[in-house]
């Protein structure tokens, strides 16, 4: 366990051909480069060049650190945030610490900024969530957060498989991904890991003190830190891990009830879609527009209907989808069938049926990518079809519950948990169960 605090390489920028930025303050390149003001990097013939506003080359090099002078702060341009998602788009980011800019052997520049988990915690809370949310709910996630970057770290020492597949056979293709496969630095920016924005988000007082309160307080259990997963909202029921991941289960990553009253883990298929298409009491079935707005960032937002939700697609705009997001062709759609479900609902194995191919598909990320241009808000959902007179498919409806994978922390569920009275401590013992709360640092 850490016994101090660690300093972390975050990926803000991986891949691009040219970056843009502005050193708003000086920064230094070892000791002979001060610099200062707007600034590009680009690729050289092996190094990296970087040029001032003027065009002027200040720098090069493969791998550049640039480390600031007092106080000062750098702004990356055209940053992508929510990689894949529905709502992807670009921002300009500043960030404190420093800044790793490293060029790939097979091209393309990486922009890693290396700052203290502290420091780095702040910005993620007022990134996942919004920083005018409650003092006992940012507290909750600030403890969250930093378990579940901790416990990564100590897996990333094993060299755990970035992305670990597997093929039974040619029928049925079963993948989940980790958030350890980042080669050049320890965690990326964006929700592949943890939404961390710099400090390009307003900081309140709140969230400061959300920080330093909780400074060095982990989820443990068996004198481990806890891998403590979250996502937006479980939609009344959470999940349990070997349903997401791999095939091992976590005594504190169980399904536990969002809710004030107790509900029963889901069982059979019925189970499940009476849940589905009800509307059980869950701490994270809020239609309250002011309370998702003192919570929420703004892009998360124009998400109205995580809690229950429909999607509907044209029977062939649904197999283009499929073929594309596959790789393989399975002719006519003609069926979609659930074969396992975890506690809360969520699909882990969905067969796909085509006049052409039989395959089934899992876990649960796997399956919202297969369905969607994007990701479904989870896996937790239940087929509908409209079928012409020979029994073909013509539209498909899925009627799905909650917001993401749904193991661990509930994050509109937590929040509205601390805005009924709960602390942060009982929030997250909640659901994480049997876990303690230990100051390592």
């Amino acid at each position: 366990m850490f016994t101090s605090e660690p300093l972390l390489r975050v990926g803000i920028i991986d891949g691009s051909r040219e970056i843009q930025g502005e050193a708003r303050g000086t920064f230094r390149i070892g000791e002979g480069v001060r610099f200062s003001g707007l600034f590009t990097v680009r690729q050289a013939e092996k190094d990296l060049e970087m040029a001032d506003h003027m065009g002027h080359v200040i720098a090069r090099g493969s791998d550049l650190l640039c480390e600031p002078v007092g106080g000062s702060t750098f702004l990356l341009k055209a940053v992508t945030i929510g990689v894949s998602f529905h709502w992807e788009r670009k921002e300009d980011q500043l960030f404190e610490g420093s800044l790793r800019l490293i060029r790939r052997p097979d091209g393309g520049i990486v922009a890693i900024n290396e700052i203290l988990l502290e420091a780095y915690l702040r910005s993620v809370i007022s990134s996942e969530m919004s920083a005018e949310a409650s003092g006992e709910f940012l507290k909750a996630h600030a403890i969250t957060s930093r378990s579940w970057l901790a416990a990564m770290l100590e897996r990333m020492k094993r060299a755990a498989p970035p992305i670990v597949s597997q093929t039974a056979s040619g029928s049925e293709i079963v993948r989940w991904y980790t958030r350890e496969d980042h080669d050049l630095y320890d965690v990326c920016a964006d929700d592949h890991c943890q939404r961390y924005q710099g400090i390009t988000k307003v900081f309140t007082e709140t969230a400061e003190l959300a920080v330093s309160s909780t400074r060095g307080l982990f989820l443990t259990y068996a004198e481990e830190i806890c891998d403590a997963r979250f996502y937006k909202a479980c939609g009344g029921l959470t999940e349990e891990f070997q349903f997401a991941w791999e095939d091992t289960a976590i005594p504190y990553l169980r399904c536990v009830a969002d809710s004030p009253v107790q509900h029963s883990p889901l069982v059979t298929e019925a189970d499940a879609e009476r849940w589905i298409l009800s509307r059980p009491e869950a701490y994270c079935d809020s239609t309250d527009t002011d309370f998702l707005k003192k919570i929420l960032p703004s892009f998360d937002q124009e998400t109205t209907d995580f809690y229950r939700w429909t999607v509907e697609y044209r029977r062939e705009e649904l197999e283009k989808i499929i073929q594309k997001k596959s790789g393989m062709d399975f002719g006519t759609l003609l069926d979609l069938v659930p074969l396992g479900r975890g506690p809360s609902g969520r699909l882990h194995r969905l067969r796909v049926i085509g006049s052409q191919r039989d395959v089934v598909v899992g876990k649960e990320l796997e399956i919202r990518r297969w369905l969607s241009p994007s990701h479904l808000y989870s896996s937790a959902f239940v087929v509908r079809m409209d079928r012409d007179a020979g029994g073909i498919p013509t539209m498909v409806r899925l009627h799905g519950a909650g917001w993401g994978h749904g193991v661990g922390l509930c994050q509109i569920g937590a929040a509205a948990m601390t805005d009924r009275g709960f602390t942060a401590e009982k929030t997250v013992l909640h659901y994480f169960r049997d876990a303690q709360l230990r100051k390592l640092y």
